[in-house]
């Protein structure tokens, strides 16, 4: 298996170029070289100079997201879960990973336990507070899952907390290991031996670098790395305001007991609350840079110290050789599991509106284009058909086919309105339909029958068919309704009162479109 505790590649014997251009991988090693940081070009590394996302352009600043969510676990833990893993596992002996993680970290060491070890057995330890997307996202990777009650991050020396519950249980078997990020200085190693060499040899112009405070790792190992490679670099730290909560960083006075060497590693700490956080992220998604709420958390981190620096008149000490303040903040990981938060947090105010929203909570069952007949083929009827006509009762006396039954709804006229043109229409004609059909009687009658829907131009009908589809009876409409029946049966006396009265229908100008 590949030793990660060096600072040499995940795997020397497969290591390549850090610039692989054509960015393939093959053969047997694939998903480890595809892994491996150093068999990839770097992380990207993105100017954001709209006015919009970078309101100190004009002021000399410029800003750059490292998109950590680009390597191929998506998220900025899998550089630490791969050092951690390589660190921990006993080649043939350990069998099972145990982590108290709420997300991110424990999906990545699954996903770095196959790939690189051949461990199919992660289980992740995790807060009851857990949002049901990230329970189901974490279900989906194949994690074992077990809940925690109390504080969503217990102090990691907390006897009462799941992050001590996981490190027991590695004591008690020799083929299981708790990796445990919290204490484990292979967590911020990672970021020594990657993420820093990578931005320092993507910007070696950097004057400020914005990381949030989680675990600490990511910004111990940075602050570490740049305190050698570049000691001019202001190293930011970010922590939740006190009393708020943002996926992933802790408030400073939750960062007390981590033991990692935080302090040494940050040159001064931004309080950002998750209103901030969660506006920002938006922003930056609907500007292009798919993130999630942490890094909007990180980039408000940074906005509040260059005001500072404004205000102060000290911006342009942060300043390089060319006159710029080159600054860096981390993009962590994607939105889309965190969309309810982002709704919730931020209002309907923030997202445009629906058109047509109550359409969500009707006309919801399945359509299939085979249960459509064109009327050529309905007609003759089949064996052991009953037909179900939605029309005005003078109009079904005066022409229908039989056997029928007749089952005038209120909400349907002689006319051309189509419920799929008019939403109002559909919403009312669906909750009819659906009351109708879960009636004993009608439902008596429709037993062991194939039944076939029609009405005046087939929309109603095909509509109806879905909601009997979906109480289980075999039905089926017929495409155009009766105007298109005409067309194909014999003609009757009573054909030319329903021609001219189709004839003399139009349709609504009024009618919305859905």
């Amino acid at each position: 298996m590949p030793d990660l505790t060096s600072t040499s590649s995940v795997n020397n014997k497969h290591k390549i170029s850090n610039v692989n251009p054509r960015n393939v991988y093959r053969g047997p090693d694939a998903l480890k070289q595809y892994f491996d940081p150093d068999c990839a070009p770097p992380l990207p590394l993105v100017e954001i100079s709209s006015p919009d996302l970078n309101p100190f352009y004009e002021d000399g600043v410029r800003i750059y997201a490292k998109m950590m969510s680009s390597h191929p676990c998506n998220n900025v833990k899998c550089m630490p879960a791969m050092n951690l893993l390589a660190k921990e596992v006993v080649p043939e002996e350990t069998d099972k990973i145990v982590e108290y993680s709420s997300g991110s970290t424990v999906i990545s060491m699954s996903l770095v336990a196959r790939v690189f070890h051949g461990i199919d057995n992660t289980h992740a330890y995790l807060s009851n507070k857990t949002s049901e997307a990230k329970l189901k996202l974490m279900q989906f990777f194949g994690l074992n899952l077990t809940l925690f009650g109390g504080p969503s991050q217990p102090e990691p020396t907390d006897e009462r907390g799941g992050i001590q519950w996981a490190r027991s249980q590695a004591m008690e078997s020799k083929s299981t290991v708790n990796p445990n990020q919290y204490e484990n200085d292979a967590n911020w190693q990672a970021h020594v031996k990657w993420t820093g060499p990578q931005i320092m040899k993507q910007l070696p112009e950097i004057s400020v670098l914005a990381v949030g405070m989680g675990t600490s790792g990511t910004a111990t190992g940075l602050g570490h790395y740049f305190a050698t490679a570049k000691p001019s670099c202001f190293r930011l730290g970010v922590c939740t305001a006190p009393g708020d909560r943002v996926p992933g960083p802790r408030s400073y006075s939750l960062l007390a007991p981590v033991e990692f060497p935080w302090r040494q590693s940050v040159d001064h700490i931004e309080h950002v609350g998750s209103h901030d956080s969660y506006t920002l992220s938006l922003r930056l998604c609907r500007n292009g840079i798919l993130c999630g709420p942490s890094s909007g958390f990180n980039l408000q981190g940074l906005y509040s110290l260059l005001e500072k620096r404004k205000a102060a008149g000290t911006l342009q000490q942060m300043a390089e050789a060319d006159g710029l303040v080159h600054c860096v903040f981390l993009c962590c990981d994607f939105p889309y599991q965190y969309i309810n938060e982002y709704f919730s947090k931020l209002g309907p105010e923030a997202f445009p509106p629906i058109t047509n929203e109550h359409l969500t909570k009707v006309d919801l069952h399945r359509y299939d284009e085979a249960w459509e007949l064109p009327p050529s083929d309905a007609v003759p009827l089949k064996e052991n058909t009953l037909v179900v006509d939605l029309r005005r009762q003078q109009d079904n006396l005066q022409d229908s086919l039989t056997p029928s039954i007749n089952i005038s709804l209120k909400t349907l006229d002689s006319g051309s309105r189509s419920p799929f043109f008019e939403a109002e229409l559909l919403d009312k004609q669906w909750c009819e339909l659906e009351s109708l059909f879960s009636q004993s009687y009608l439902q008596s009658q429709f037993a062991g029958k194939k039944l076939l829907c029609v009405c005046y131009n087939g929309d109603t009908a095909r509509v109806a068919t879905s909601v009997l589809r979906a109480k289980g009876f075999e039905a089926d409409s017929i495409r155009g309704g009766f105007r298109a029946l005409r067309e194909v049966r014999p003609r009757s006396p009573a054909d030319s009162v329903l021609e001219e009265k189709y004839e003399n229908s139009t349709v609504d100008e009024s009618v919305k479109v859905l």
